[in-house]
């Protein structure tokens, strides 16, 4: 059977594919078709937190589908109510969740939140959401305009109005006004090229939003869910949002959105809603996941494999510093800045030749987002293929 033929008639070509299929998966280890090994340095980008192959994953997934897959959110569903419970309390919030399916649809969640709020007294319309240059937050046509780079709004329009985009956390102060409903942005841009926010402006930024009562919107899609370290970033940043949005890592590889809120009263039934959104195989996982890292987390297996990673990306950094300019990003969650664009792909494409898969992101920046639970007998194999690669450029 010849996949890439049957994927170039039927599949619409919206990804620019690389020349390989994966078949198989071991924690940080993939296997192609034709037996090769390979370090995932990816995740997935960021989405299989708790490998590839989960035992604990799998049975508990298999088990639920031989019970029941889905219903509707008509009914109670027992796994979803835990998982928000597990969610919940992981963050340290006093917040409810909104199951959907993708970051996308959490960020659309966020900001219909937010505009309703922003009608709260029924005289002036507040619906301006402020996000940041570099931001990315979906590919829906909402969640695209709300994204902050222009690239990405061609051809799509015209869009929903009331976007507005700063340059930096230090200018959305002079952005507010009487039509503000919310501040959306990210703490550590992934897209944008693995860029970490001032912890002393955002600090100031969340006081400000809580003396003009506007709710702050931190997407965790990509930080969430202990990529970070605490499982949000938010936590580690000391502030308190009104909304997170989760996706990625928290279904360990089954589609989920979260939007978690303090703003518990804003919705009612009607407002929003998903067919598929938490019901019991996608909630099942979170369950699961959740409890993996914080077993992980409680235990400090999850800061020794960061701390792993963090010195074996440090001792590459240095041994290639003609190469790299940067690192950048905390937890496991980083970067490497790139002296080029040409340079990027290339070290990309014959790292995939080597055996370790890495990813590229916003400002020439070689991103990596391993699965949280990577050994160091992977951390190290997957460096001397990235060390055999950029030798061999």
């Amino acid at each position: 059977m010849n996949i890439k033929a049957i994927d170039k008639k039927y599949v619409l070509p919206t990804y620019a594919r690389a020349d390989v299929e994966f078949i198989k998966g071991e924690n940080a280890t993939l296997f192609d078709v034709d037996g090769k090994k390979y370090i995932d340095f990816t995740s997935g980008i960021g989405v299989v937190s708790v490998g590839h192959g989960n035992k604990r994953v799998a049975d508990a997934l298999c088990k639920q589908v031989s019970a029941i897959t889905h219903i509707s959110n008509l009914y109670y569903i027992e796994p979803q109510a835990l998982a928000a419970q597990k969610v919940v309390e992981a963050s340290g919030y006093d917040m409810q969740c909104f199951f959907g399916n993708s970051g996308a649809e959490a960020n659309e969640g966020a900001i219909k939140i937010a505009r309703k709020h922003g009608e709260r007294d029924g005289e002036i319309k507040r619906y301006k959401i402020i996000t940041l240059n570099h931001s990315f937050h979906g590919r829906t046509i909402t969640t695209v305009k709300a994204t902050g780079q222009e690239s990405m709004h061609n051809y799509f329009g015209p869009f929903p109005d009331g976007f507005v985009y700063a340059d930096g956390i230090e200018e959305i102060e002079s952005l507010l006004d009487d039509h503000t409903a919310g501040v959306m942005i990210e703490l550590i841009q992934g897209e944008g090229g693995v860029e970490p926010q001032d912890k002393e402006k955002v600090q100031k930024l969340a006081k400000l939003l809580k003396e003009k009562e506007i709710p702050l919107i931190i997407d965790e899609v990509q930080t969430g869910c202990y990529r970070v370290g605490e499982f949000t970033a938010s936590q580690a940043y000391g502030i308190e949002p009104e909304i997170i949005t989760l996706a990625k890592g928290v279904g360990g590889g089954v589609p989920v959105g979260i939007v978690m809120t303090t703003l518990k009263n804003v919705l009612s039934a009607g407002d929003h809603g998903s067919t598929f959104g938490g019901n019991y195989l996608s909630s099942r996982a979170v369950c699961e996941v959740v409890d993996i890292l914080n077993e992980r987390k409680a235990s400090g297996d999850l800061e020794i494999t960061s701390l792993l990673f963090n010195n074996a990306l440090e001792s590459f950094y240095k041994k290639y510093e003609d190469i790299f300019i940067q690192k950048v990003g905390f937890g496991m969650m980083c970067g490497l800045r790139v002296k080029d664009a040409d340079t990027l792909t290339n070290i990309i494409n014959a790292a995939r030749q080597n055996g370790v898969m890495v990813l590229k992101a916003g400002r020439n920046t070689l991103r990596f987002l391993p699965p949280l639970t990577i050994t160091k007998e992977e951390i190290d194999e997957g460096f001397e293929a990235l060390s055999r690669a950029v030798s061999s450029l």
